[in-house]
């Protein structure tokens, strides 16, 4: 075999072994078989968008489009970080001055405040991270407190708005897309030989090119992505088991005072015993009706259980909708809804074709 074929042959297999494996697929094609059940909801509401409804008190409930700024505002004051919104025109002596005079400290996150998939997320560790951030970003965006807390929880809650109760459908430990040194290897070596980093070379190489050819050391735990998204290469861990009575009350106590009936909250603990039994925790996010029940990845559940997964939640969000748009809160007419979404994408492009500095 000539010299570099085997590493031709290796990426080879290894993706062809990743459309194998339904978890790697391109989100529309694992979606696409459930078309006519999507398409049957629409029929049998009068709406393409049905789900609209679902949490009146978020823009189209939540699917696609909607603000940090109202998800935050609704949430009970001290349960989610300190965060600002920053209007990318602000001159860099005005950003500077807004970030001192809000009391922030080094390091902050920032993010759009309309985002998705983990898109311009950053750890900023000092100024000039942040002006370098400030000068590419093309949106407004928001800065946000580090919950300095080490584990990152995602909680699905479903809550019929005439029941007293919920569910928690889904409990689920994040952990971000990292290697681990052996003393021998190169960075770039342990990218390309994990399972989920080997095919991000490209984008990990604007933030971490400059530590490519370093050996990390033996035991030493090196972060690729501080985005603990499933697209952004984090692994999850199901939790379903230490799911309880005390936690479904407390997630129905903040679906009675936010109205958010149908979503996945993400969070920040210091350790998941101590936040089980009633301990603190730091919401960073509520998605909405657009959100994934994430625990269906990295538990070795085959895609036929995965799409019963599916099925079950856009059967309970219908319900939900339903319910809504018949007590008052209706489903988006077809022409706003329509408008919205190009407006969205638009804005969406935007952003994933701006380039996006090294840090």
């Amino acid at each position: 075999m000539a010299p570099g074929c085997d590493r031709y042959f290796c990426s080879m297999q290894k993706g062809f072994g990743s459309w194998l494996h339904w978890e790697r697929w391109p989100f529309k094609l694992i979606y696409f078989p459930l078309t006519p059940v999507w398409l049957w909801y629409c029929l049998r509401s009068g709406s393409f968008w049905w789900f609209s409804s679902s949490n009146p008190t978020i823009t189209f409930g939540g699917m696609e489009g909607e603000g940090k700024r109202e998800m935050y505002d609704q949430l009970p004051v001290g349960t989610y970080p300190k965060t600002i919104y920053i209007d990318p025109k602000l001159s860099e002596n005005e950003l500077i001055q807004q970030v001192a005079q809000a009391g922030f400290s080094y390091p902050f996150v920032v993010k759009p405040d309309v985002g998705m998939k983990g898109l311009w997320f950053e750890r900023i560790d000092g100024p000039e991270q942040l002006l370098r951030y400030h000068r590419a970003v093309p949106v407004e965006y928001v800065i946000q407190e580090w919950v300095d807390w080490p584990i990152e929880l995602s909680i699905f809650h479903i809550r019929h708005p005439e029941s007293e109760r919920g569910e928690i459908t889904g409990f689920i430990h994040k952990t971000l897309l990292q290697v681990q040194g052996d003393g021998r290897s190169k960075l770039i070596d342990l990218i390309n030989s994990h399972p989920k980093a080997a095919g991000r070379v490209e984008e990990l190489s604007r933030i971490h090119s400059d530590r490519f050819e370093h050996v990390i050391p033996a035991g030493e735990v090196y972060l690729l992505s501080y985005a603990a998204n499933h697209n952004r290469g984090a692994f999850f861990y199901n939790l379903s088991d230490r799911i309880h009575d005390g936690l479904r009350e407390r997630f129905d106590e903040l679906s009675k005072h936010t109205r958010f009936y149908y979503g996945r909250y993400d969070l920040k603990v210091c350790s998941i015993d101590e936040f089980c039994s009633g301990g603190p925790c730091s919401i960073l996010e509520f998605n909405g009706c657009g959100a994934e029940p994430n625990h269906i990845y990295d538990c070795g559940m085959g895609l036929f259980v995965a799409y019963g997964v599916i099925l079950k939640h856009w059967k309970a969000l219908y319900a939900i909708s339903r319910h809504n748009h018949q007590t008052g809160h209706r489903h988006w007419r077809f022409w706003k809804g329509l408008k919205f979404l190009r407006e969205s994408g638009k804005h969406f492009q935007r952003l994933e074709s701006t380039q996006r500095p090294t840090l």
